[in-house]
C-alpha cells in the first residue's frame, strides 16, 4: 500500500504541474476579473460569477475597455471583449475559426437535447433568413388576422371594466398563436395541445441548456435522454404533428412540383428539405419547435417589458397610439406602415438597449487558437463574448445611458443621414442585442414586425395600467434578464381602425 508521504508527494506533483501549465499558458496574460485564475480557486470565482455576473462584467468593462479580459465560469473560461475595434474584429473572423453555431450548441447543449442531426445542420436558420424574411409582407395579414382572434380570447374584458391579466404568460400564448399561424397554418395554430407544447419547449429548452452544462461531457447524452424536459416536450408534440406531416408527405409524393394548393409555411419549407434528406419526424419537430422558441421567447419578453414600462410611464402611451392610428388609417397593416412608426420602433430599440435580454452577446467558440491584432491569444475551445449590457449603459456611448428614454432613437433618426442607422433591427458595434454582422439574428426582421403588430393592436384596442401588484422591479438570473412576472389591468377601448 502507498504510504501517506507518497500520496502527498503525488498530489504536490499534480498541483505543481497544474501551476506550471497555468503560468506558461497564453491565457495567463489575459487579465482575470471576479476572482483568482489559479487552478481550483477559479472554480470558486466561477460560482461567484453565477451570482454576481453583471457586476463582474461591469467591473471588467470599466477596467479593460478596448481590450480582452476573462471571467471564470464553473465549467470554462469566458473571454470578454469591448470597444468598436475588437467587436468588429471578432465578428469578422471566419466561421471555421470563431464559430457562432458551436458556441450556441455549447451554451444551450443542443447537440444532446435535440441531437446532432439538427444541431450540426441548422438549415432551418437559413429558412428564417430567406423564406421567412422575404415573405414578411405576404404573411403580415395572416398575423394581424390571428391577433384579432387571439387577443380578445386571451385578454377577456367586459364593457368598461378593468381585467387583471398575467402579462408574460398571456403574451406567450398570443405570440404562440400568431407565430404558429405562419409556421404551421390553421387550424393547427389554434390547437391548444400544440400551442402548449410550443410554449413549454421554449421554456424547457432554456432550462435544459443551463442544467446540462453542469454534467461532465461523457454523461451528457445519457442525462439528456433521461432528464431533458425539451426532449419530453418534443416527444409529446409528435402525435399532434405527425398526422399533418404524413398528410403533406403524401401530397408531396403524389403531386411533386404540381401541388396546386401547396402550403407556404415554415413546416412545408422544412419538409421540402427534410423529406428528400430522409429526416426523422423527431428532427422535423425539433426544427419547428426550435424556430418557435426563438419567436415565442424573445417576442413575448420584449412585449411584456414594453407594456410594463409604458404602464409605469403612461405619458408615452398617447404619442405612440396617435402615431400608430394615423399611419394605419392611412396605409393599413403593412410592412411599410410599420417602417414609418419611428416612435414605436424607438421604444422597442430602447427596451433592448436598456434591458438587454442577455448581458453578453456576439457569442463565438474558438475552433483553433486565435491571435488577435493586439497579440491576445484566444485558446482553442474558449468562448468569446461582447460585454453588451455594460456597453449599452456606457455614458460615453449613449447620452444619459442609465435613463430609459423611449423616443431616444426616434430623435437620433431625425438627423441628416441617420434615418436608417438607428432602426430597431439595425445592428452596430454600439448596439448588440441581435449580435452584429452577417451572423446577426436572422429572425429579427420577422420578430420586429410581429412585435409591432401586437403592440399596435394592443395600443389601439386597450387601455392598460399598473395593478395592485405595483411596478416591475428588474432582476437578473445568471446573465439573463428575468422578465416581469406580474399582472397589469386591461380595459377594452373603442377604435376606428379596421382589420
Amino acid at each position: 500500500m502507498l504510504d501517506t508521504t507518497s500520496v502527498l508527494w503525488a498530489l504536490a506533483a499534480v498541483l505543481l504541474t497544474s501551476i506550471v501549465k497555468w503560468r506558461t499558458s497564453p491565457m495567463h496574460v489575459v487579465p482575470t476579473v471576479g476572482g483568482s485564475s489559479l487552478p481550483i480557486l477559479s472554480y470558486f470565482a466561477g460560482r461567484k460569477f453565477t451570482q454576481n455576473g453583471l457586476r463582474v462584467l461591469q467591473e471588467g468593462y470599466k477596467k479593460y475597455y478596448g481590450s480582452v479580459f476573462k471571467v471564470a465560469m464553473t465549467d470554462q473560461w469566458l473571454y470578454v471583449v469591448s470597444g468598436p475595434s475588437l467587436i468588429e474584429e471578432i465578428r469578422s473572423w471566419r466561421v471555421d475559426e470563431l464559430s457562432l453555431s458551436e458556441a450556441l450548441a455549447d451554451s444551450f447543449q443542443s447537440k444532446v437535447v435535440v441531437g446532432t442531426e439538427v444541431a450540426n445542420n441548422r438549415y432551418h436558420v437559413g429558412l428564417i433568413k430567406n423564406e421567412l424574411t422575404h415573405n414578411i409582407q405576404v404573411i403580415l395579414p395572416n398575423i394581424i388576422d390571428e391577433l384579432s382572434l387571439a387577443v380578445p380570447e386571451y385578454i377577456p374584458t367586459k364593457g368598461s371594466e378593468w381585467a387583471k391579466v398575467p402579462v408574460r404568460t398571456t403574451m406567450q400564448r398570443i405570440v404562440a398563436r400568431a407565430s404558429s399561424r405562419v409556421f404551421v397554418g390553421p387550424p393547427a395554430c389554434r390547437n391548444q395541445e400544440y400551442l402548449d407544447c410550443a410554449i413549454s419547449y421554449a421554456n424547457d429548452f432554456m432550462y435544459d441548456g443551463k442544467s446540462f452544462q453542469r454534467f461532465p461531457r461523457i454523461f451528457k447524452p445519457v442525462a439528456a435522454l433521461l432528464f431533458s424536459n425539451a426532449r419530453q416536450t418534443l416527444r409529446k408534440s409528435l402525435p399532434i404533428l405527425k398526422p399533418m406531416i404524413d398528410e403533406r408527405k403524401v401530397m408531396m409524393a403524389k403531386y411533386g412540383d404540381d401541388w396546386q394548393d401547396k402550403p407556404s409555411d415554415l413546416l412545408q419549407w422544412i419538409l421540402d428539405i427534410a423529406v428528400p434528406g430522409k429526416e426523422t419526424d423527431f428532427a422535423i419537430a425539433a426544427r419547428l419547435m426550435s424556430t418557435n422558441l426563438a419567436s415565442i421567447h424573445s417576442t413575448s419578453i420584449c412585449v411584456t417589458i414594453a407594456l410594463f414600462l409604458l404602464a409605469q410611464k403612461p405619458e408615452y402611451v398617447e404619442p405612440l397610439r396617435a402615431e400608430v392610428q394615423s399611419i394605419i388609417e392611412e396605409e393599413g397593416w403593412t410592412k411599410a406602415s410599420f417602417g414609418r412608426m419611428w416612435k414605436l420602433d424607438s421604444l422597442l430599440k430602447e427596451v433592448l438597449r436598456h434591458w438587454s435580454l442577455g448581458a453578453v452577446t456576439l457569442l463565438r467558440r474558438a475552433l483553433k487558437d486565435i491571435k488577435l491584432r493586439d497579440g491576445t491569444v484566444i485558446p482553442r475551445g474558449a468562448t468569446v463574448v461582447a460585454a453588451t449590457d455594460a456597453m449599452q449603459h456606457d455614458g460615453a456611448v449613449y447620452d444619459d445611458a442609465e435613463r430609459f428614454d423611449p423616443f431616444r432613437f426616434a430623435r437620433m433618426r431625425e438627423a441628416e443621414g441617420e434615418a436608417t442607422k438607428h432602426q430597431f433591427v439595425h445592428t452596430s458595434v454600439n448596439y448588440l442585442p441581435f449580435g452584429h454582422g452577417k451572423h446577426a439574428c436572422p429572425g429579427r426582421f420577422f420578430v420586429a414586425n410581429e412585435i409591432k403588430s401586437l403592440l399596435s393592436y394592443l395600443l389601439l384596442n386597450y387601455d392598460f395600467k399598473l395593478s395592485d401588484e405595483g411596478p416591475w422591479i428588474p432582476s437578473h438570473q445568471d446573465l439573463t434578464l428575468d422578465p416581469p412576472a406580474g399582472s397589469l389591468l386591461f380595459r377594452k377601448r373603442e377604435t376606428s381602425v379596421h382589420y
